[in-house]
């Protein structure tokens, strides 16, 4: 015995022309998914907070569809500790970052080195990173931590600026606190800063974005050689300033300093076209 159709509607309470619509949502459903596959390609270890940024969507639209169909990012790996100076007496440099909130480049510098051990061997990596577009814009690679590391990172981030900062941050590593690191910034007259020792979220830019660079990174024997993990270190870096959606940001550290930029030239155009009016 067959139920026809009329029936069949007003038992469940709808009408007939219900039961021969398809749904749209699981088709938008599937669309929206094949926009955020290529992005999770492209940028694997983004949320789904980033994605939605690259694709112009809402987050929480991206946030279920990413849940319905199971797309998780990459596990955030437990990071390296640092060698620690242990022992040594506090430097009586003050932490000059407290009170102050950067509202241009150039105004605050923080400076820290990482390491990564590849076979047996230990890789170093010093980075500067500017406080305020939250750019890394110098670092320096080497198989020692010494004065010498973190000074070659400080003298890349001024040629690439072409200025120094009123002040660089650190931790009160002995790198930093050497004499030939003082001497450097005493000779570019800059006013040096340093957290409380055992105080590593005073200096969280840097740590926050060494979190992020070893999971980004990846398993680092998959690298076949030393000169390949060294140019990953590099394209890395240069995706982080220039294709990496920063959380805070919205965009990459790279078009913030950029929109800085257009920014006060038009503030500086505008100003000279009230000048000659006045004239």
């Amino acid at each position: 015995m067959t139920t026809s159709k009329a029936l069949v509607a007003r038992m469940l309470g709808v009408s007939r022309a219900a039961l021969y619509t398809r749904p749209k949502q699981p088709e938008k459903d599937k669309q929206l998914l094949a926009e955020i596959l290529p992005a999770m390609r492209d940028h694997p270890h983004y949320g789904h907070r980033r994605i939605a940024i690259v694709l112009g969507k809402n987050r929480k639209l991206v946030l279920r569809i990413m849940r319905k169909y199971g797309l998780r990012v990459g596990r955030r790996r437990k990071q390296q500790k640092k060698h620690a100076d242990v022992g040594n007496p506090p430097t009586g440099i003050p932490n000059r970052t407290k009170s102050i909130c950067p509202i241009r480049p150039n105004v605050v510098w923080a400076g820290d080195f990482t390491y990564i051990v590849y076979y047996g061997t230990i890789v170093y990596l010093a980075t500067v990173i500017d406080l305020y577009t939250r750019e890394i814009i110098g670092w320096s690679i080497g198989l020692h931590h010494t004065a010498q590391l973190v000074i070659d990172a400080l003298e890349a981030a001024v040629q690439f600026r072409g200025i120094t900062p009123q002040i660089h941050h650190s931790d009160q590593g002995s790198e930093y606190a050497s004499v030939a690191c003082r001497a450097w910034f005493l000779a570019h007259h800059v006013l040096p800063s340093q957290s409380h020792k055992g105080h590593p979220w005073e200096n969280g830019h840097q740590e926050s974005f060494y979190n992020q660079f070893k999971k980004e990174l990846g398993r680092v024997h998959e690298y076949g050689s030393l000169e390949e993990l060294i140019i990953a270190i590099h394209h890395q870096i240069h995706y982080y300033n220039n294709r990496r959606i920063h959380g805070v940001l919205k965009m990459t550290p790279r078009q913030f300093h950029e929109r800085y930029q257009r920014r006060m030239g038009k503030t500086v155009e505008n100003l000279e076209n009230e000048a000659g009016e006045s004239v």
